[in-house]
């Protein structure tokens, strides 16, 4: 350090407090530290030093890296510092960027947990898994200590980005700020309240803004990718949105319609794929598919305004947007044959509510978005009946209790996840139809002379299948940096079997041609196998006559998959006492595929079982014998029971958002 100031023409230096000349270093002894630091210049401050004081000071922070101390005689010394660093203590940080508050960037996660905000910790009671907990270095935030000692309005920035998207509107709307700081902020401010606006407005104001996208539905992505571009500001672009409404209440249907008229207006074109009555009758122009489903479609039946379409005699859809057709008005509500309850559940946003659920009834849960509806029957319920009856590891979510578990014997979850991810599922062996069909074909002549067992006839086994594709029906080419293709087998052109197999026929048709029927084909085709005939029956009850039995799984759409599951429990026959919970099985279902739905709903509820929905379907909550509905607004606005009771009682709650709607559904049904 001497040499160095030496060489830049210093002649005095400060070691330890006491100033010295350079040629005194020698009498420095011992290795201890020292604290040495250069004097720049001395002088007497008065009218004529300012120069010399403004170039001194420069060439000491340029000396000392952007730290100069100034000593006056009699008075405390002052340091000053071009850097983000404590003088006193000297802990200091880099430069503020946008990267030291970002999760994903080195420069900000979180050291101890890499910016996922959680780690894995063992835990006895969940026999040797290893359950995420919150990290204990940023508190879940995820972010580096440095980030999280920033603060705007008294927060920082993982304290905004836990709150819902209203919530967090609400407080920067509430900031403000002066001066420079003020002209700096206005611009961007503006920015985020205006993404936060779209956001609101889609009907995504319950969601906080750090959740996960993974936890997101199909639907809630959706609506953020259109908000995205409602801020977007295009003109002259086609979007394309298919069934946007999926898991909206009506209330935030109206919202997302306006979203959507407001990209019209700016100069765009909406394409929409969708069932929903209303945002069918706020359409422009309305082009129907038709006239069935499957081989029974693929035809436009009819276009033009939404009264055009109304009022066509050919279009199904016509029907029931004019009245001519709709979803029968029911009986009578069934009555509860006992109750399961649900006490003080105060899991994620429930407010400790009670629930009461009435056995061999049809129930509907409902609410706007983020009322707390999957909290209180997924992550409470379903959990508490699945530890109780299969000892499932999954803990239900905080409640003082339930009464009634005892009388559930089954808990069956038809969710809309697909049968499987390769093309070896399909409706045939989901539902057990395949295994009488290879049954069948095994009991043949031809069968027995060849000595076949029903393994020959499955594609999954070696024997009868093709080796080419080892039974799949197609190749898999790998294409390295692009998705892989799958190409027809060369083998047997698609069919999945050997010659040999194909040879042994009933009724002239091969083991590939039964796959290859509908299942309305297929029931006319086993009629003689009664087994077989009463599963083809449940799966034409529900809809899918259209359906190949042999379709591969991954070409099934959600509503699709879920309606085979019910398909499969339907043709079990009846066993009482098992809950049946949907989350929204009228997903991607047209009027008459509702119609439909409710029918196999209401055939498992008079074989004594219950059946539970959480649903937005106005027309479907109009059937339930009871409904329960959580509210009144999303997120933190939500968590309470705002009506519980048969459809009429909710209708009649003035604070139930469902209830409005409600109520115009059940009057127009008894007109009809």
């Amino acid at each position: 350090v001497f040499e160095r100031a030496g060489a830049a023409g210093y002649v005095r230096v400060r070691v330890d407090g006491e100033v010295l000349p350079l040629d005194r270093r020698g009498a420095l002894e011992g290795r201890r530290p020292r604290r040495v630091e250069v004097v720049v210049d001395r002088l007497t401050v008065n009218a004529g030093a300012a120069r010399r004081l403004a170039d001194s000071f420069e060439a000491a922070a340029r000396l000392g890296d952007g730290v100069v101390i100034v000593s006056v005689v009699d008075r405390e010394e002052r340091v000053f510092s071009a850097r983000l660093t404590c003088p006193d203590c000297g802990v200091g940080m880099e430069e503020v960027e946008p990267r030291l508050f970002s999760f994903n960037s080195p420069s900000g996660a979180c050291p101890a947990c890499n910016g996922l905000g959680v780690r894995a910790r063992p835990d006895a009671e969940e026999d040797g898994a290893t359950p995420e907990a919150p990290c204990a270095a940023c508190g879940g935030a995820r972010l580096q200590p440095e980030a999280l000692c920033v603060r705007v309005g008294g927060g920082h920035i993982a304290d905004l980005t836990r709150m819902p998207v209203r919530e967090a509107g609400d407080l920067l709307k509430g900031l403000r700020f002066a001066g420079r700081t003020e002209a700096v902020a206005r611009p961007i401010l503006g920015e985020i309240l205006d993404r936060i606006g779209f956001l609101a407005h889609v009907g995504l104001g319950y969601l906080s803004l750090d959740r996960s996208a993974e936890s997101l539905s199909g639907g809630e992505l959706q609506r953020i990718r259109l908000a995205t571009q409602v801020g977007a500001r295009l003109s002259g672009v086609l979007y394309v949105l298919d069934e946007p409404t999926v898991g909206l209440h009506p209330r935030d249907t109206r919202r997302l319609l306006g979203a959507l008229m407001g990209l019209r207006d700016r100069g765009n074109s909406v394409l929409v794929v969708e069932h929903d009555r209303e945002v069918i009758g706020a359409a422009d122009h309305v082009v129907d598919l038709g006239p069935g489903a499957g081989e029974q479609g693929g035809r436009v039946v009819a276009t033009g305004t939404p009264e055009e379409v109304a009022a066509s005699e050919r279009s199904l859809t016509g029907a029931y947007l004019s009245g001519r057709r709709s979803i029968p008005a029911p009986k009578g509500r069934r009555r509860a044959a006992g109750w399961v309850v649900v006490r003080g559940a105060r899991g994620h946003n429930l407010k400790g509510v009670d629930a009461r659920i009435p056995l061999e009834t049809f129930v509907c849960v409902t609410g706007v978005s983020g009322s707390g509806k999957s909290s209180l029957i997924d992550d409470t319920l379903c959990r508490a009946l699945a530890r109780r009856l299969y000892r499932a590891k999954a803990p239900p979510l905080p409640h003082e209790g339930m009464e009634g578990l005892n009388r559930v014997e089954r808990l069956v979850r038809v969710d809309q996840a697909p049968l499987g991810r390769t093309p070896r599922s399909n409706p045939a062996t989901v539902t057990g139809l395949f295994d009488l069909i290879r049954d069948l074909f095994a009991q043949l002549p031809e069968a027995k002379v060849r000595g076949y067992r029903p393994g020959r006839f499955s594609f999954n086994v070696k024997g009868g299948r093709c080796e080419v594709c080892q039974g799949d029906g197609v190749v898999q080419v790998e294409m390295h940096f692009l998705p892989d293709v799958y190409v027809t087998c060369e083998g047997c052109g698609g069919r999945r079997y050997n010659r040999e197999t194909l040879e042994v026929r009933y009724k002239g048709r091969s083991i590939a041609d039964a796959l290859d029927m509908t299942a309305s084909e297929a029931l006319a085709f086993f009629q003689a196998l009664p087994a077989a005939r009463r599963i083809l029956e449940t799966l034409s009850d529900v809809g899918l006559g259209y359906l190949r039995i042999g379709q591969a799984a991954p070409a099934l759409s959600g509503g699709e998959a879920q309606r085979v599951k019910l398909a499969a429990e339907l043709a079990k026959g009846g066993t009482g006492r098992t809950l049946y919970v949907l989350d929204e099985p009228t997903t991607g279902l047209h009027f008459e595929d509702v119609r439909l739905l409710i029918g196999v709903l209401d055939r498992l509820v008079e074989r004594g079982d219950t059946v539970l929905v959480v649903e937005h379907h106005v027309d479907v909550i109009a059937r339930a014998d009871w409904v329960i509905d959580l509210g009144p607004e999303g997120g933190e606005g939500g968590g309470f029971v705002v009506a519980e009771g048969t459809p009429e009682e909710v209708a009649r709650t003035p604070a139930s958002h469902t209830g409005q709607y409600l109520r115009k559904a059940l009057e127009t049904s008894e007109k009809m």
